[in-house]
């Protein structure tokens, strides 16, 4: 047998056992089955008792006043002193008992109290003490509240009546209602300054005593008032409003539980705090008086000060506080010995929690109880309050100052469960801001007293943190993080610095070194570590100067150190390992970076008097010292002298510290930069050197020979493939690092006098760079150049070395100076520099700049002023290597270097440097001559071989190279400019005599005009080399003679075909660049054979070039159709092209092999395009699908290509996607350009000319009527040209969605952000271009083309890329909203009403879009657009929308969305000021009305919501089904439209009072949507099914309308009144109608009274016999239950306390229904709902305000839960009773208990014993002792405890022992049993009331009891007791839905 806490065993519950006399109550049968079975044959007592029950029945029928009251008293007290002599009993007592406790009403004057109070006292007296001893439990609970709101006569009389007769019960019957009594008399304890106080008190202790000396307690108990003090803890637990009085009297009577020793003593502790008293049994040391308190349960002595600690009232909280301090002091053996470790910590828990009220009252008290009693004196050389000193001197010494004892008190007895009360604290993690930020609040607080906070603090410091940290990911909002982080930073702030870093260093030492460690826990520190560094404030001034240095050097000590190797795991690790320590040394890296971030250059510059004595000597210099010297003085400083600068000197000096940082960090660099070293974190590492050493400019503290050397060897290594293996941000860390450092090194070559000469050093870094200047990998362009450019901004001017390095890089693979071997690659990487180096160029300064040297000899930065640019400086020798490749003809690089040539747009900077270097090296004789010469012998001219001449003809030979391969360029740049523009050129000029303006044009012309003939049948063509060689010689030959204009023979010979054929054999072949100068070529004969057959000039007349064909083309997209005219009419068609072409061009596009060369094939495609005119639209949709395909194929690679990852080879220049784009534009422009023509010359030819033009007035012959077409051949092309418009339109629009946002966020790669923004702009704006053109040719069709690419992005949820539709619209030109939103409605009306549109303005192709995805897209747009927008588009959208309601019938499905799109017009002109707003207004209002009469009466809602409508309405239905099915509709009708409209409704509703402005129009529209959508919906056969959420969201929304409250009431009324109403489903009754029925409440206030006056008694008069006799019953039950159940929703819809006007009437109800039999009518089936309104009233009805149903509630349970005994009548109940309680009845009244336990409301606390044990009883029974309460007593008799015993004894397991074993919950909420919808019970009991339905009364009942309600009242006493003795708060909201469920549940409704 398990003992007790009090040292007593503790039995097992017994029932009744034999020979025990009066050891326990009796049974509740045996105590009322006495006097009317005595009695019943005596005619006196019949007649006695006809009397008295003449005497109740005055009280039903002539109460109004209260003279009433006193009148019925009088009687009832006259007809009881009539009782016979003989007979002592009273009859009808319960009755009498009920009745006299409703006159102790509150609201009652005193005089009726004191005339009940004396019928209490006649009948106590006339009964005698043993029959009030049975009859307790009737008469006490309506004595039980008097004296709380009793008056002063009246409580003398109440007092009286306890000490005469209550206490003198037997105490065996006192025992159960104890705790009830002490709560009835703790209210005469509250003011202690009154009359009866000391008599009040004087009552109480009489009880203690009288149930104290009971003799039901056998020997082996310890204390025997210990019950009396569980009852007192239990009363102040659960009573808040009593609590006063359980102080006063705690104050006065609770004995000293202290050791009783005057100073602080300090005895040993053990580990956990708990004293040890030398194996001494501490339990039998203390008093008899200390042992009866805590006796048997001594948590609840701890949860009594707890819930005093924790209350609302500043005056309690002191006065609990100061019994702590006197009465309970935190050193006695109960807190310390016999109190469980959670009990302990619950008890400072809620003392600490006093310290948020901020008031020092409390907090002195709180510090005296913590640090033990103030000493009697203290000592002048004692350290002041609050000195950390202190603590450490106390902690120390054991003979301290009185200060150091009250220290190692606390910290001996209060400072474990206070840290662990915290810890719990903040381990809950609650997710309210108020409660996770209540222990910094608390900490805040305590660390006002330094004892206290000093050693709190530490130890909850990191979790306090981490704590912020995961509310950051769980938080719900931003703002609740924030909140909580203001109370942590404040927290954080008032922490000492030392102890912060200290903190810090624990944290990130070992998540860096220890390997012991799992991974996760390592990378989980160093972000907790990371979290506080970047969210709270570490900027102090001596955290910047000394604390974040050293542990910046502590984290960079660490990760150089080496790691240590487990001994157990000696093998190798495995690659996962090596990740994991590569992620920590990076998040380590990053920590370190941020805190070096922060620390201020004067941090090592400044030394402190502090700081010197730390310094190092010089001698010994700092990089002596060796890794774990320098952690361990940094350790010391911190673990030792708590990082305190008052206590000691900071390790190292400033200046030491910033040494050591440089030299810890350079040697991690070092490290990093060997070759098998991992270069993932090269860059974050590097990047920290050059942090570091910008803040410490010191380089003897610098190991830069190392990293100079380590640099060398790891960029000497050779390139894979051209391609570097070091990864770009290495590379850009390494040029950073290496331009910081020569900017501080000697410039004579060497590195500080070193050995490792710059100019290898920069040479290798360029080569490296080089390999990313690739075009087909664009990620690192604009970065890799600036990297080469800050390279040359370190050299003086007269080093070459990066231009040397390029030069080389080009010439590397030559052999011998012969370029036909050299590759394209190396232009290419050129021209990228080329290009991005002019752009650096004009960034960084406005003119041309150089690198020179400043008069201290620095390099710097100089202006040009005639001298030579940077860009030339540097590229000068590169370019003019590239441009030799022009020399030999064919060869890739010649290829490349002229297709950028041809595309260049800095040709001037090209020709400036080429024309200076030739007037360098001539003169004007030899000039002059060279031309004489040149136009004599049209050869090249003779120079003399010097050196002069031969550099001239180099340079020359490069201009001719120049002008050959440019496409013209180089001509109209030399034709435009004079030589006078460049200042430099002009001076060379002038120099020489040349005269202004001269050209060498004449010359240049002779040299392009010599070219020689291609030999058929020649043998080399099967040579090898030597055979291609001559191919591309030859083809260039027969371009330049087939472009002359002098070729005309050669036409005769008929090339194309053949050239053709090669060309289309070329994509086969393994060398691409043969195809350049077959399209040459190709080109060439095409337009001389074009020429010929014509006859058109060809000598002396000039061809357009290729770049003015372009642009002539593309006219038909550009320009107006009346300007392409002219132009078109002056073409002559072409002949037809050879039938091999289209292929070709569609080979082309298509092969791999042609990607490098687009460009040329795209300007075939445009120069070949007008010999297609005939049949252009044969070879669009082939051309079209082509060149869509590879765009597509090609944008896909180039968006691969910029997202996370390392670069695999793929080929994706943007080059590419804007040469496709290219020839797309030209393919559709000549297509439309036929087009137009075909149109042009129909119109003409049918009739005169209709106005041209997409955006006309679209409502001009709106109802024109138009003859069917049939579709012409007119029609077929342009429905061929719409199809080819829609597939350009969707790629350009995924090229122009592609910026980085959206579903690409977070995609790309953040090192290359400035080449992608350079691409993508391109990119993007190439395909805006596009858009335009095709938008401004055909705007309609483009437009439905978007709308059907946005209704898929919003079928799909692609939120961003729908939303890029609209940003798309908005900036291309061609899209204005007053061109826009025309367009939308003409492609409306193509759909809904396309006869009345005209032809011109007609949608030509349907797409998979209907007019409802238009009216969306239209809304949808028109919010995007401004507000001032809606002074353009305001005039067409009311004439659209006047039109559409001309005729609304064929707009009916998108009448709801236009509906949505005059609100949004509303919306937008409420926020504007444009036009006569007061008509503009009104004219919008009228629009809105009469569109929504449009849309209710052309589609009602309640034919797609209602399927049970007549038969004339579904056929209307179907008729609309089957147009639609005719039309072609992808969206069928179906029943979602109606709430789709319904769904509008409510988004416009809070608009409303915006659009229609006028309240009477606003009521109107109100009305209406009330009138067609609410109460037709409410009316349908179908409701409640058909009433979806929508619809009630609509009915919110118009209930919130102003002054609409006569549109809705009626609507809400029906609904409420249908019998119906309680089929809903019960989460949209919780969700909805409750709000709903609120508000209807709150506009009707007589809305309660008129369902009460529903409710009529119930009567047996009129009752007969028979089936009819039946079904009235039935029918009245049915209303009555309706009725009821309309009463409980109303109670729950409202506010607190909304019907306590009512509740009289209620009452009144309540009272006439309970007196329902089974035949009467209504007839007792109503009983359940009476319950459930009882349910109702519980939760919302303060407790006050309930007083008059209390005795009526406590009767009804009792009688009710006394029906289930077997032996039916006990005395309460009629004869009949068994039969009025059904299963439904006995279940809502099992609910009812169970809710009123669960809430504990005060008055029911009162009464509370007569149903379940409410005191300690009820896990700690005593011997032989038998249940009282009812719920107990029904277990019993019903044999079920075996599950009571069960909780009994896991209760005593888990709070017997002290050590503790864990609760299961800490503080849980108290939640029901029985009633809510997720309570242990509830699915049995739902099973048994499903079962009732198919069984017998009786066979349900039994069903019932033995499934639900014998283990109900088997667990509910334990259950009670559990969730008071755990301090939860009350769910509720468990019981509200609970009582929802019922409401709601149909099955339980009598059906009539």
């Amino acid at each position: 047998m398990a003992p007790t806490k009090g040292g007593a065993p503790l039995s097992p519950p017994t029932v009744g056992a034999p020979g025990s006399g009066r050891a326990s109550p009796v049974g509740r049968l045996a105590r009322t089955r006495t006097d009317d079975d005595l009695h019943k044959e005596d005619k006196a007592y019949r007649r006695y008792a006809s009397g008295l029950e003449r005497a109740l029945s005055l009280f039903d029928t002539t109460l109004q006043e209260w003279a009433d009251y006193i009148s019925f008293l009088g009687r009832l007290l006259k007809a009881l002193q009539a009782h016979p002599s003989t007979i002592k009993a009273v009859p009808f007592k319960a009755v009498v008992a009920k009745r006299l406790a409703q006159c102790l009403n509150p609201s009652l004057p005193s005089g009726v109290h004191q005339k009940t109070l004396e019928v209490y006292a006649f009948v106590f007296e006339m009964i005698g003490s043993d029959a009030l001893s049975r009859d307790i439990l009737l008469y006490l609970p309506g004595l039980s509240s008097t004296l709380s709101f009793a008056a002063l006569s009246v409580r003398p009389s109440f007092l009286s009546l306890l000490e005469t007769y209550i206490l003198k019960i037997h105490p065996t019957d006192l025992r159960p209602a104890l705790k009830a009594i002490i709560l009835a008399l703790l209210p005469g304890l509250e003011d202690e300054s009154s009359e009866d106080f000391e008599r009040t008190l004087r009552l109480i202790e009489s009880f203690r005593a009288a149930v104290s000396s009971s003799d039901h307690l056998d020997g082996a108990e310890a204390a025997g008032d210990g019950y009396f003090w569980q009852c007192l803890f239990l009363a102040s637990i659960t009573s808040p409003n009593r609590r006063q009085g359980a102080l006063a009297f705690l104050v006065r009577k609770l004995p000293m539980l202290g050791d009783g020793h005057d100073g602080v003593s300090v005895p040993t502790a053990n580990g956990k705090g708990q004293l040890e008293l030398d194996g001494e049994d501490v339990k039998l040391s203390l008093p008899s008086a200390d042992e009866a308190v805590i006796s048997p349960e001594p948590g609840l002595l701890v949860r009594c000060f707890s819930a005093g600690l924790t209350d609302d009232q500043l005056l309690l909280q002191r006065g609990f506080l100061d019994l702590l301090v006197s009465h309970l002091p935190i050193d006695c053996k109960v807190l310390q010995s016999r109190v469980q470790a959670e009990d302990l910590q619950r008890l400072v828990t809620a003392a600490a929690g006093v310290v948020a009220r901020r008031d020092m009252s409390l907090n002195r008290r709180l510090w005296t109880w913590l640090l033990g009693p103030d000493p009697a004196r203290v000592t002048d050389n004692e350290s002041p309050p609050g000195s950390p000193s202190s603590i450490a001197d106390g902690l120390t010494s054991p003979g301290g100052s009185s200060r150091s004892k009250r220290t190692r008190y606390f910290k001996l007895y209060g400072l474990q469960p206070l840290v662990s009360s915290l810890r719990t604290m903040i381990a809950q993690q609650p997710l309210t801001p108020a409660e996770r930020a209540r222990p910094f609040r608390i900490c805040l607080s305590l660390m006002d007293r330094w004892e206290i906070g000093g050693l709190v603090v530490p130890e909850i410091f990191m979790p306090a943190l981490e704590s912020v940290r995961r509310f950051e990911s769980v938080s719900k909002s931003q703002e609740h993080f924030d909140e909580v982080k203001r109370s942590a930073n404040v927290f954080f702030d008032g922490v000492e610095s030392g102890l912060i870093w200290g903190e810090l260093l624990g944290l990130i030492g070992p998540a860096i070194k220890s390997i012991s460690r799992s991974a996760t826990e390592r990378l989980a520190k160093l972000d907790l570590a990371k979290f506080i560094v970047t969210h709270f404030n570490i900027r102090e001034e001596e955290m910047l100067v000394v604390h974040i240095p050293l542990v910046a050097l502590t984290i960079l000590t660490l990760l150089d150190a080496p790691r240590p190797q487990e001994t157990s795991s000696p093998e190798r690790r495995d690659d996962d390992d090596d990740d994991d320590e590569l992620r920590i040394d990076a998040m380590a890296f990053e920590i370190s970076q941020t805190l070096i971030e922060l620390i201020p250059e004067r941090a090592f510059l400044v030394e402190s008097s502090h700081q010197r004595s730390g310094t190092l000597s010089r001698q010994n210099h700092q990089w002596v010292l060796r890794n774990d010297e320098i952690l361990s003085s940094i350790r010391k400083f911190y673990a030792q002298d708590q990082g305190n600068l008052e206590i000691s000197n900071p390790p190292f000096s400033a200046r030491d510290v910033g040494d050591l940082l440089l030299r810890q960090s350079s040697r991690i660099v070092s490290a990093s930069l060997q070759p098998r070293a991992s270069k993932a974190d090269l860059a974050s590492r590097t990047r920290l050197l050059v942090l570091l050493y910008h803040k410490i400019p010191r380089l003897e503290a610098l190991q830069y020979q190392g990293i100079f050397t380590a640099l060398e060897t790891l960029l000497s290594g050779p390139l894979v493939d051209g391609r570097t293996p070091l990864p770009f941000p290495s590379l850009l860390a390494m040029t950073s690092l290496v331009s910081t450092l020569l900017d501080n090194v000697a410039l004579d070559g060497g590195c500080g006098g070193g050995s490792h000469p710059r100019s290898t050093l920069i040479s290798s870094l360029v080569r490296h760079l080089w390999s990313h200047l690739t075009p087909t990998y664009p990620k690192y362009h604009v970065e890799a150049v600036g990297c080469i450019w800050d390279l040359q901004s370190k050299l003086a001017r007269t080093e070459n070395t990066v231009e040397a390095t390029l030069a080389s890089l080009l010439t590397e693979n030559d052999i011998s100076g012969h370029f036909a071997v050299r590759a394209a690659d190396g232009g290419r990487r050129f021209a990228v520099l080329w290009t991005q180096a002019l752009q650096l160029q004009a960034k960084r300064s406005e003119g041309p700049i150089e690198r020179g040297l400043e008069g201290d000899g620095q390099p710097g930065w100089q202006r040009s002023n005639g001298s030579v640019p940077q860009y030339e400086a540097v590229l000068g020798r590169p370019l003019f290597l590239l441009l030799d490749a022009l020399d030999d003809e064919g060869t890739e690089l010649c290829l490349h270097v002229r297709a950028w040539l041809s595309n260049m747009t800095s040709t001037d900077k090209l020709l400036h440097i080429v024309m200076r270097r030739i007037l360098t090296f001539t003169d004007a004789g030899k000039l002059a001559g060279a031309v004489d010469d040149v136009s004599v012998t049209h050869s090249r001219p003779s120079l003399k071989e010097n050196e002069d001449l031969s550099h001239l003809v180099y340079y020359m030979k490069t201009l001719l190279n120049l002008i050959r391969s440019s496409a013209g360029n180089v001509c109209r740049v030399l034709a435009n400019a004079s030589s006078h523009e460049d200042q430099a050129t002009a001076s060379a000029s002038e120099e020489r005599g040349l005269a202004a303006g001269e050209s060498l044009q004449d010359v240049l012309a002779h040299l392009c005009l010599q070219s020689i003939r291609l030999p058929e049948n020649s043998a080399l063509q099967q040579d090898g080399d030597t055979g291609r060689n001559l191919q591309r010689t030859a083809l260039s030959l027969l371009q330049q003679l087939l472009s002359s204009p002098y070729a005309a023979s050669l036409a005769q010979l008929q090339l194309e075909y053949a050239l053709i054929d090669r060309l289309s054999c070329s994509l086969n072949g393994a060398d691409p660049t043969l195809q350049v100068p077959l399209i040459e070529a190709t080109l060439s004969a095409l337009r001389l054979s074009s020429e010929d057959e014509y006859g058109l000039p060809k000598a002396g007349s000039q061809r357009r070039g290729s770049k003015e064909t372009m642009r002539s083309v593309r006219l038909s997209l550009s320009t107006d159709r009346s300007e392409k005219e002219a132009f078109l009419s002056a073409q002559i068609t072409p002949s037809p092209p050879p039938p091999q072409l289209v292929k070709c061009l569609q080979d082309g596009f298509a092969s791999q092999n042609s990607q490098m060369v687009l460009d040329h094939w795209v300007r075939f495609l445009s120069e070949c395009l007008p010999r297609f005119s005939d049949t252009i639209f044969q070879v669009l949709i082939p051309l079209v699908e082509t060149l869509c395909t590879q765009i597509g194929r090609s944008f896909e690679d180039l968006k691969s290509t910029f997202e996370q990852r390392e670069s695999d080879g793929t080929f994706a220049p943007e080059a590419s996607v804007i040469s496709l784009l290219n020839g797309l534009e030209h393919v559709l422009a000549s297509a439309h350009d036929r087009l137009v023509r075909d149109e042009r010359r129909s119109a003409i030819a049918k009739g005169p000319e209709a106005p041209q033009g997409f955006f006309g007035n679209m409502v001009s012959g709106v109802f024109a009527s138009e003859t069917p077409q049939v579709r012409s051949a007119n029609a077929n092309n342009r429905l061929t040209v719409l199809l080819s418009f829609q597939d350009t339109l969707r790629i350009c629009f995924a090229i122009w969605s592609w910026d980085g946002h959206g579903s690409d966020v977070g995609r790309q790669d953040p090192t290359s952000l400035a080449s992608f923004s350079y691409t993508s702009l391109r990119t993007r704006n190439r395909a805006r271009r596009m858009l335009e053109h095709l938008f401004a040719a055909e705007a309609l069709e483009c437009l439905e083309c978007l709308v059907e690419i946005w209704r898929k992005c919003r079928l799909e949820k692609d939120a961003p890329r729908s939303a890029t539709v609209f940003d798309l619209l908005q900036v291309l030109s061609g899209s204005r909203p007053q061109n826009t939103i025309p367009a939308i409605f003409n492609a409306i009306y193509s759909r809904s009403n396309p006869n009345a549109l005209e032809p011109i303005r007609r949608s030509t192709v349907k797409l998979d879009i209907v007019e409802t995805d238009l009216a969306a897209f239209l809304c949808e747009y028109a919010r995007s657009l401004e507000d001032d927008a809606m002074d353009e588009i305001w005039g067409d959208c009311n004439t659209f929308l006047r039109d559409v309601l001309a005729n609304p019938l064929p707009h009916r499905r998108t009448l709801p969305k236009l509906l949505e799109f005059t609100a949004v017009l509303g919306e937008k002109i409420d926020k504007t000021n444009f036009g006569e707003q007061r008509k503009l207004r009104r004219e919008l209002g009228d629009l809105f009305v009469r569109l929504l009469s449009a849309a209710l009466s052309t589609r009602p809602v309640t034919q797609s919501n209602d399927h049970s409508s007549s038969s004339t309405a579904a056929a209307s239905v179907d008729k609309l089904q089957g147009e639609d099915q005719r039309s072609g509709s992808p969206h069928p009708r179906s029943a979602s439209n109606g709430d789709e409209f319904i769904t509008i409704l409510t988004a416009i509703m809070p608009s409303l009072t915006k659009i229609l402005i006028e309240s009477d129009r606003v009521l109107g529209a109100a009305t209406t949507i009330s009138t067609g959508v609410i109460g037709p919906t409410i009316r349908s056969k179908s409701f409640p099914h058909n009433l979806s959420e929508n619809v009630l969201n609509l009915l919110l929304q118009l209930v919130r309308v102003p002054n609409a409250q006569k549109s809705w009431r009626k609507d809400i009324a029906d609904a409420f009144n249908d019998a119906r109403f309680f089929a809903q489903d019960v989460g949209l009754v919780e969700s909805r109608w409750l709000t709903l029925l609120r508000q209807w409440t709150l506009s009707d206030k007589d809305r309660m009274a008129e369902l009460l006056s529903r409710i009529t008694a119930p009567t047996t008069a009129g009752i007969v016999f028979g089936v009819g006799a039946t079904s009235a019953r039935l029918e009245a039950d049915r209303r009555t239950q309706l009725n009821l159940r309309r009463v409980a929703v109303l109670i729950l819809a409202g506010d607190e306390d909304a019907f306590v006007v009512n509740t009289g009437s209620i009452e009144e109800r309540i009272e006439e229904l309970l007196t329902a039999t089974a035949a009467s009518s209504p007839s007792s089936a109503v009983r359940a709902e009476v319950y459930m309104v009882l349910r109702s009233l519980v939760l919302k009805t303060s407790s006050i305000h309930l007083a008059p149903l209390w005795p009526v509630m406590a009767a009804e349970l009792q009688a009710a839960l006394s029906s289930i005994l077997p032996d039916g009548d006990d005395g309460l109940l009629p004869a009949s009773s068994p039969s009025i309680y059904g299963a439904a009845s006995l279940l809502q009244a099992c609910k009812l208990l169970d809710t009123l336990a669960v809430l504990a409301p005060d008055e029911f606390q009162l009464q509370q014993w007569l149903f379940v044990t409410d005191t300690i009883d009820a896990v700690y029974r005593p011997t032989a002792w038998q249940p009282a309460a009812l719920a107990d007593e029904l277990a019993d008799r019903l044999g079920s405890t075996a599950a009571a015993a069960s909780a009994r004894s896991q209760h005593q397991q888990v709070h017997q022992s002290p050590s503790g074993a864990e609760a299961p919950n800490k503080n849980p909420s108290r939640r029901p049993l029985l009633c809510s919808p997720d309570a242990p019970l509830a699915a049995a009991a739902a099973a048994a009331i499903a079962a009732s339905a198919a069984t017998s009364a009786e066979l349900a009942k039994d069903e019932l009891v033995a499934t639900v309600l014998r283990p109900f009242f088997s667990q509910l006493s334990i259950h009670a007791f559990e969730s008071t003795y755990a301090m939860g708060a009350p769910d509720c909201q468990a019981c509200a839905d609970g009582l929802l469920a019922d409401l709601f549940d149909e099955s339980t409704i009598v059906t009539a």
